[in-house]
């Protein structure tokens, strides 16, 4: 048996073909959607797809990836 995840952050970018496309760090993990409310609702049942009910982490975590690192 596995450990049970904490939590499961996701990458969200937009679509070139219009939308956003949503992965999870670490799992494998992929879905896309339309709209960000859709998005939120296909990464919530992306998640209880991939984990089973006592390994579900209690929280999901998503947003989009930021500028970068400055040196």
């Amino acid at each position: 048996m596995r450990d049970k995840p904490q939590e499961v952050v996701f990458l969200v970018e937009e679509s070139p073909e219009g939308g956003y496309e949503a992965r999870a760090l670490g799992h494998a993990i992929f879905t896309e959607a339309d709209t960000s409310e859709e998005l939120r609702e296909c990464i919530r049942d992306a998640v209880h797809c991939h984990f089973d009910g006592e390994e579900r982490p209690a929280v999901i975590r998503w947003g989009k990836p930021c500028g970068g690192i400055k040196s």
